[in-house]
């Protein structure tokens, strides 16, 4: 039977995958807060940008997660976020975003 983090970490690489880029054009990291962290810290468009977030159970499951799509060539820095942290992000870099 599969998980809720599996069933998340495929979600995000499906989302990758249809954009049809590098991994490694797309961050990945873990949060409490998508909107201050994603749209607010990372500047990413709420609208017309590639991005992703899952919630699983447990930061522990989330930072799982991140740690798959981190080894699958995504960018970003593992072991982020807290124990409220259970949020799982993806989005495509680009000029605007940071990074």
């Amino acid at each position: 039977m599969k998980t809720i983090a599996q069933d998340a970490y495929y979600d995000i690489l499906y989302h990758i995958q249809k954009q049809g880029g590098a991994y490694s054009s797309w961050y990945c990291g873990t949060t409490e807060n998508i909107k201050n962290r994603v749209y607010g810290d990372h500047k990413v468009p709420e609208e017309g940008h590639w991005r992703i977030y899952r919630q699983c159970t447990t930061s522990t499951a989330a930072k799982n997660v991140e740690k798959a799509l981190l080894d699958h060539g995504c960018d970003g820095e593992p072991g982020g976020g807290d124990d409220n942290a259970v949020f799982v992000y993806a989005y495509l870099k680009a000029l605007f975003t940071d990074p």
